[in-house]
Protein backbone atom coordinates (compact mmCIF):
# COMPACT_ATOMS: atom_id res chain seq x y z
CA UNK A 1 0.00 0.00 0.00
CA UNK A 2 2.57 1.86 1.11
CA UNK A 3 4.83 1.44 -1.99
CA UNK A 4 1.35 2.76 -4.75
CA UNK A 5 0.70 6.10 -1.95
CA UNK A 6 -2.30 4.70 -0.61
CA UNK A 7 -1.04 4.04 3.11
CA UNK A 8 -2.76 6.93 5.23
CA UNK A 9 -1.85 7.29 9.07
CA UNK A 10 -3.14 9.16 11.81
CA UNK A 11 -0.62 11.70 11.13
CA UNK A 12 -1.74 12.59 8.01
CA UNK A 13 -5.38 13.08 9.35
CA UNK A 14 -6.38 15.16 12.44
CA UNK A 15 -8.62 14.23 14.50
CA UNK A 16 -11.23 16.82 14.03
CA UNK A 17 -10.68 17.20 10.35
CA UNK A 18 -13.91 17.78 8.69
CA UNK A 19 -15.75 15.28 5.39
CA UNK A 20 -14.33 18.16 3.12
CA UNK A 21 -10.92 17.45 4.27
CA UNK A 22 -11.41 13.85 2.93
CA UNK A 23 -12.84 14.82 -0.15
CA UNK A 24 -10.01 17.04 -1.06
CA UNK A 25 -6.85 14.40 0.02
CA UNK A 26 -8.61 11.15 -0.11
CA UNK A 27 -10.65 10.56 -2.42
CA UNK A 28 -8.14 11.64 -5.11
CA UNK A 29 -5.67 8.52 -3.81
CA UNK A 30 -8.79 6.28 -3.82
CA UNK A 31 -10.00 7.10 -7.31
CA UNK A 32 -6.53 6.78 -8.76
CA UNK A 33 -5.54 3.61 -6.84
CA UNK A 34 -9.07 2.34 -6.07
CA UNK A 35 -8.03 1.47 -2.45
CA UNK A 36 -7.04 3.41 0.39
CA UNK A 37 -5.31 1.65 3.89
CA UNK A 38 -5.93 3.62 6.81
CA UNK A 39 -3.38 3.03 9.93
CA UNK A 40 -4.64 4.44 13.24
CA UNK A 41 -7.98 5.70 11.75
CA UNK A 42 -9.06 5.98 15.74
CA UNK A 43 -12.02 8.18 15.93
CA UNK A 44 -11.38 10.44 12.76
CA UNK A 45 -14.59 11.63 11.14
CA UNK A 46 -16.65 11.36 14.64
CA UNK A 47 -16.75 14.73 15.43
CA UNK A 48 -20.09 16.57 15.82
CA UNK A 49 -21.68 17.55 13.03
CA UNK A 50 -21.94 15.46 10.74
CA UNK A 51 -24.44 14.81 7.68
CA UNK A 52 -27.44 12.36 8.86
CA UNK A 53 -26.60 10.42 5.85
CA UNK A 54 -22.77 10.35 6.31
CA UNK A 55 -23.19 8.97 9.85
CA UNK A 56 -25.67 6.49 8.55
CA UNK A 57 -22.91 5.32 5.98
CA UNK A 58 -20.37 4.75 9.07
CA UNK A 59 -22.72 3.28 11.16
CA UNK A 60 -23.54 0.35 8.33
CA UNK A 61 -19.83 -0.16 7.41
CA UNK A 62 -19.30 -0.67 11.14
CA UNK A 63 -22.08 -2.88 12.07
CA UNK A 64 -22.78 -4.39 8.56
CA UNK A 65 -19.79 -4.60 6.84
CA UNK A 66 -17.13 -5.59 9.06
CA UNK A 67 -17.15 -9.37 8.56
CA UNK A 68 -13.58 -11.23 9.37
CA UNK A 69 -12.61 -13.92 7.10
CA UNK A 70 -13.15 -17.49 7.46
CA UNK A 71 -10.53 -18.71 9.31
CA UNK A 72 -10.72 -16.18 12.02
CA UNK A 73 -14.52 -16.51 12.38
CA UNK A 74 -13.67 -20.27 12.40
CA UNK A 75 -11.16 -20.12 15.39
CA UNK A 76 -13.81 -17.44 16.57
CA UNK A 77 -16.54 -19.84 16.75
CA UNK A 78 -14.54 -22.93 18.29
CA UNK A 79 -13.43 -20.65 21.62
CA UNK A 80 -16.83 -19.69 21.51
CA UNK A 81 -18.02 -23.51 22.06
CA UNK A 82 -15.12 -23.87 24.15
CA UNK A 83 -16.14 -21.13 26.73
CA UNK A 84 -19.47 -23.05 26.70
CA UNK A 85 -18.27 -26.11 27.07
CA UNK A 86 -19.36 -27.75 23.63
CA UNK A 87 -23.16 -27.17 24.86
CA UNK A 88 -25.41 -26.77 21.75
CA UNK A 89 -26.88 -23.41 21.69
CA UNK A 90 -26.95 -20.30 19.24
CA UNK A 91 -25.93 -17.20 20.65
CA UNK A 92 -27.77 -14.45 20.03
CA UNK A 93 -24.64 -11.85 18.09
CA UNK A 94 -22.58 -15.63 16.77
CA UNK A 95 -24.10 -15.92 13.33
CA UNK A 96 -22.73 -11.70 13.06
CA UNK A 97 -19.83 -12.65 14.29
CA UNK A 98 -18.85 -15.69 12.89
CA UNK A 99 -21.41 -16.31 10.07
CA UNK A 100 -21.47 -20.28 8.91
CA UNK A 101 -19.68 -20.87 11.62
CA UNK A 102 -22.05 -20.49 14.21
CA UNK A 103 -23.39 -23.90 14.72
CA UNK A 104 -20.92 -26.01 13.27
CA UNK A 105 -18.87 -28.51 15.12
CA UNK A 106 -21.66 -28.31 18.17
CA UNK A 107 -21.43 -31.47 20.13
CA UNK A 108 -25.29 -32.08 21.96
CA UNK A 109 -25.26 -33.30 25.59
CA UNK A 110 -27.93 -33.12 28.34
CA UNK A 111 -27.13 -30.26 30.88
CA UNK A 112 -29.41 -29.11 33.42
CA UNK A 113 -27.93 -25.39 32.95
CA UNK A 114 -26.79 -23.84 29.51
CA UNK A 115 -23.04 -22.79 30.20
CA UNK A 116 -22.75 -18.82 31.02
CA UNK A 117 -19.43 -17.29 30.51
CA UNK A 118 -18.27 -13.91 31.38
CA UNK A 119 -15.55 -11.49 29.24
CA UNK A 120 -13.26 -9.08 31.03
CA UNK A 121 -11.44 -6.94 28.67
CA UNK A 122 -8.32 -5.84 31.44
CA UNK A 123 -6.82 -2.94 30.52
CA UNK A 124 -3.34 -3.33 32.49
CA UNK A 125 -0.61 -4.25 30.26
CA UNK A 126 2.65 -2.52 30.55
CA UNK A 127 2.09 0.23 28.46
CA UNK A 128 -1.26 1.45 29.77
CA UNK A 129 0.77 0.70 33.25
CA UNK A 130 3.19 2.90 32.70
CA UNK A 131 1.70 5.75 30.71
CA UNK A 132 -0.70 6.50 33.52
CA UNK A 133 1.88 7.45 35.45
CA UNK A 134 0.55 5.64 38.45
CA UNK A 135 1.98 3.63 41.08
CA UNK A 136 0.80 0.10 41.36
CA UNK A 137 2.55 -1.33 44.86
CA UNK A 138 5.98 -2.26 44.09
CA UNK A 139 7.73 0.47 45.23
CA UNK A 140 11.42 1.54 43.62
CA UNK A 141 11.89 -1.45 42.12
CA UNK A 142 8.66 -0.60 39.94
CA UNK A 143 9.38 3.07 39.56
CA UNK A 144 12.69 2.64 38.06
CA UNK A 145 11.05 -0.17 35.53
CA UNK A 146 7.92 2.08 34.55
CA UNK A 147 10.66 5.01 34.16
CA UNK A 148 12.64 3.11 31.58
CA UNK A 149 9.38 2.29 29.70
CA UNK A 150 8.66 5.73 29.27
CA UNK A 151 11.76 6.63 28.33
CA UNK A 152 11.81 4.53 25.39
CA UNK A 153 8.47 4.59 24.48
CA UNK A 154 6.32 7.54 25.49
CA UNK A 155 9.94 10.25 25.58
CA UNK A 156 7.38 13.34 25.15
CA UNK A 157 5.68 12.10 28.36
CA UNK A 158 9.03 12.03 29.91
CA UNK A 159 9.88 15.72 28.91
CA UNK A 160 6.40 16.67 30.31
CA UNK A 161 6.97 15.46 33.45
CA UNK A 162 10.27 17.55 33.49
CA UNK A 163 8.14 21.06 32.67
CA UNK A 164 4.82 20.52 34.20
CA UNK A 165 4.16 19.76 37.37
CA UNK A 166 2.05 16.97 37.19
CA UNK A 167 -0.66 14.94 39.88
CA UNK A 168 1.07 13.12 41.99
CA UNK A 169 0.58 8.96 41.88
CA UNK A 170 -2.24 9.46 45.20
CA UNK A 171 -4.01 12.36 43.19
CA UNK A 172 -4.13 10.77 40.03
CA UNK A 173 -5.75 7.04 42.26
CA UNK A 174 -8.34 9.31 43.91
CA UNK A 175 -9.27 10.83 40.46
CA UNK A 176 -9.61 7.20 39.24
CA UNK A 177 -6.96 8.29 36.96
CA UNK A 178 -5.35 4.57 37.09
CA UNK A 179 -5.88 1.75 35.50
CA UNK A 180 -7.95 -0.93 37.65
CA UNK A 181 -5.55 -3.60 38.91
CA UNK A 182 -6.26 -7.11 38.76
CA UNK A 183 -6.65 -7.82 42.57
CA UNK A 184 -9.18 -5.04 42.27
CA UNK A 185 -11.29 -6.35 39.44
CA UNK A 186 -11.29 -9.19 41.69
CA UNK A 187 -13.43 -7.77 44.45
CA UNK A 188 -15.47 -6.00 41.67
CA UNK A 189 -16.60 -9.03 40.01
CA UNK A 190 -17.08 -10.85 43.70
CA UNK A 191 -19.03 -8.19 44.54
CA UNK A 192 -21.37 -7.80 41.78
CA UNK A 193 -22.06 -11.67 43.13
CA UNK A 194 -19.73 -13.90 40.48
CA UNK A 195 -18.72 -16.71 42.68
CA UNK A 196 -15.39 -19.34 42.23
CA UNK A 197 -17.79 -21.11 39.60
CA UNK A 198 -18.16 -18.34 36.95
CA UNK A 199 -16.14 -18.81 33.94
CA UNK A 200 -14.15 -16.15 32.67
CA UNK A 201 -12.23 -15.16 29.26
CA UNK A 202 -10.04 -12.81 29.86
CA UNK A 203 -8.92 -10.67 26.46
CA UNK A 204 -6.15 -8.23 25.65
CA UNK A 205 -2.31 -8.81 25.82
CA UNK A 206 0.06 -9.81 28.03
CA UNK A 207 -0.98 -8.34 31.72
CA UNK A 208 1.88 -6.28 33.29
CA UNK A 209 3.97 -8.60 35.70
CA UNK A 210 2.07 -11.67 34.18
CA UNK A 211 1.22 -13.81 36.35
CA UNK A 212 2.03 -12.92 39.78
CA UNK A 213 0.02 -10.02 39.31
CA UNK A 214 -3.14 -12.11 37.97
CA UNK A 215 -2.76 -14.05 40.95
CA UNK A 216 -5.83 -12.83 43.32
CA UNK A 217 -7.85 -13.35 40.07
CA UNK A 218 -6.80 -16.65 39.23
CA UNK A 219 -7.40 -17.45 42.86
CA UNK A 220 -10.46 -16.56 43.07
CA UNK A 221 -11.61 -17.64 39.39
CA UNK A 222 -9.89 -20.96 38.59
CA UNK A 223 -11.95 -20.87 35.58
CA UNK A 224 -10.91 -18.39 34.00
CA UNK A 225 -9.23 -18.92 30.31
CA UNK A 226 -7.48 -16.85 27.16
CA UNK A 227 -7.61 -17.61 24.00
CA UNK A 228 -3.80 -19.58 24.65
CA UNK A 229 -5.14 -21.43 27.29
CA UNK A 230 -8.24 -22.67 25.22
CA UNK A 231 -6.48 -23.14 21.60
CA UNK A 232 -3.79 -25.76 21.08
CA UNK A 233 -0.32 -24.32 19.84
CA UNK A 234 -1.38 -25.68 16.12
CA UNK A 235 -4.53 -23.70 16.80
CA UNK A 236 -3.12 -20.38 17.19
CA UNK A 237 -0.27 -20.70 15.56
CA UNK A 238 -1.46 -19.39 12.23
CA UNK A 239 -1.98 -15.87 14.21
CA UNK A 240 0.90 -15.76 16.21
CA UNK A 241 2.71 -12.94 14.56
CA UNK A 242 -0.59 -10.61 13.63
CA UNK A 243 -2.00 -8.78 16.78
CA UNK A 244 -4.98 -7.59 14.80
CA UNK A 245 -6.21 -11.14 14.14
CA UNK A 246 -5.32 -12.16 17.66
CA UNK A 247 -7.34 -9.06 18.83
CA UNK A 248 -10.28 -9.66 16.32
CA UNK A 249 -10.74 -13.56 17.97
CA UNK A 250 -10.50 -11.48 21.54
CA UNK A 251 -13.48 -8.88 19.84
CA UNK A 252 -15.57 -12.58 18.67
CA UNK A 253 -15.43 -13.65 22.20
CA UNK A 254 -16.30 -11.14 23.66
CA UNK A 255 -18.52 -10.08 21.83
CA UNK A 256 -20.45 -12.84 22.13
CA UNK A 257 -20.30 -13.49 25.65
CA UNK A 258 -23.41 -13.00 28.21
CA UNK A 259 -21.74 -10.94 30.13
CA UNK A 260 -19.14 -8.26 29.07
CA UNK A 261 -17.29 -6.43 32.03
CA UNK A 262 -14.47 -3.98 30.99
CA UNK A 263 -12.32 -2.04 33.33
CA UNK A 264 -11.17 0.84 31.20
CA UNK A 265 -14.61 2.05 29.07
CA UNK A 266 -12.44 4.65 27.08
CA UNK A 267 -10.49 2.06 24.90
CA UNK A 268 -11.22 1.46 21.38
CA UNK A 269 -11.67 -2.27 21.81
CA UNK A 270 -14.55 -1.90 25.05
CA UNK A 271 -16.41 0.51 22.80
CA UNK A 272 -16.15 -1.62 19.74
CA UNK A 273 -17.53 -4.07 21.72
CA UNK A 274 -19.89 -2.55 23.43
CA UNK A 275 -21.40 -0.43 20.51
CA UNK A 276 -21.93 -3.79 18.69
CA UNK A 277 -23.67 -5.17 21.66
CA UNK A 278 -25.85 -2.53 21.96
CA UNK A 279 -26.89 -2.45 17.88
CA UNK A 280 -27.20 -6.38 17.31
CA UNK A 281 -28.22 -7.28 21.14
CA UNK A 282 -30.90 -4.26 21.33
CA UNK A 283 -29.31 -2.57 24.78
CA UNK A 284 -30.33 -5.81 26.32
CA UNK A 285 -27.17 -7.89 26.80
CA UNK A 286 -25.60 -7.18 30.23
CA UNK A 287 -22.41 -4.92 30.06
CA UNK A 288 -20.27 -3.77 33.39
CA UNK A 289 -18.54 -0.22 32.69
CA UNK A 290 -16.82 0.49 35.65
CA UNK A 291 -16.81 4.27 36.94
CA UNK A 292 -13.71 4.38 37.98
CA UNK A 293 -14.00 7.39 39.71
CA UNK A 294 -16.10 6.22 42.52
CA UNK A 295 -14.51 2.70 42.59
CA UNK A 296 -11.49 4.68 43.37
CA UNK A 297 -13.24 6.66 46.51
CA UNK A 298 -14.53 3.11 47.33
CA UNK A 299 -10.98 1.33 46.94
CA UNK A 300 -9.61 4.16 49.49
CA UNK A 301 -12.05 3.39 52.08
CA UNK A 302 -11.71 -0.42 51.66
CA UNK A 303 -9.75 -1.23 54.77
CA UNK A 304 -12.33 0.55 57.20
CA UNK A 305 -15.30 -0.41 55.63
CA UNK A 306 -16.66 -4.15 55.98
CA UNK A 307 -17.42 -6.29 53.06
CA UNK A 308 -21.33 -5.76 53.17
CA UNK A 309 -20.92 -2.08 52.75
CA UNK A 310 -18.16 -2.66 50.47
CA UNK A 311 -20.62 -4.69 48.07
CA UNK A 312 -23.17 -2.36 48.57
CA UNK A 313 -21.98 0.84 47.39
CA UNK A 314 -20.02 -1.24 44.26
CA UNK A 315 -23.13 -2.45 42.93
CA UNK A 316 -24.41 0.93 42.96
CA UNK A 317 -21.57 2.31 41.10
CA UNK A 318 -22.11 -0.09 38.37
CA UNK A 319 -25.67 0.03 38.58
CA UNK A 320 -25.47 3.79 37.76
CA UNK A 321 -23.26 2.98 34.44
CA UNK A 322 -25.67 -0.02 32.91
CA UNK A 323 -28.11 2.22 31.31
CA UNK A 324 -27.84 2.10 27.45
CA UNK A 325 -27.97 6.04 26.26
CA UNK A 326 -29.24 7.66 23.25
CA UNK A 327 -25.51 9.00 21.51
CA UNK A 328 -24.27 12.12 23.45
CA UNK A 329 -23.30 15.14 20.79
CA UNK A 330 -20.16 14.86 19.74
CA UNK A 331 -19.31 10.63 20.55
CA UNK A 332 -18.87 8.05 18.29
CA UNK A 333 -21.29 6.11 16.61
CA UNK A 334 -19.51 3.22 17.26
CA UNK A 335 -19.67 3.17 21.30
CA UNK A 336 -22.94 4.79 21.12
CA UNK A 337 -24.96 3.12 18.00
CA UNK A 338 -28.26 4.00 19.53
CA UNK A 339 -29.45 7.04 17.51
CA UNK A 340 -31.55 7.81 14.67
CA UNK A 341 -28.65 7.93 12.39
CA UNK A 342 -27.61 4.27 12.96
CA UNK A 343 -30.32 2.44 15.22
CA UNK A 344 -34.19 2.58 13.41
CA UNK A 345 -35.51 2.23 16.89
CA UNK A 346 -33.74 3.97 19.49
CA UNK A 347 -36.58 2.91 22.26
CA UNK A 348 -35.24 -0.67 23.06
Amino acid sequence: MEAIGSLVTDANISKEAKPSFYLKHILPILNQNRVVHFVGFGNRLASDPLPFQLQRLRCRCNFHALRFVPKIQEVGALLIRRMRQNVTRLGRLDPHLVGPYAMRGQSIRAVKTTPRYLALHLRFEIDMVAHSLCEFGGGEEERRELEAYRQIHFPALVELTKTKKLPSPAVLRSEGLCPLMPEETALVLASLGYNRQTRIYLAGAHIYEGKSRLAALTTLYPYLATKESLLSQSEIQPFANFSSQLAALDFIVCTASDVFAMTDSGSQFSSLVSGYRVYYGGGKMATIRPNKRRLADIFVKNNTIGWKVFEKRVRKAVRQTKRVFLRPVGRSVYRYPRCRACMCNTDN
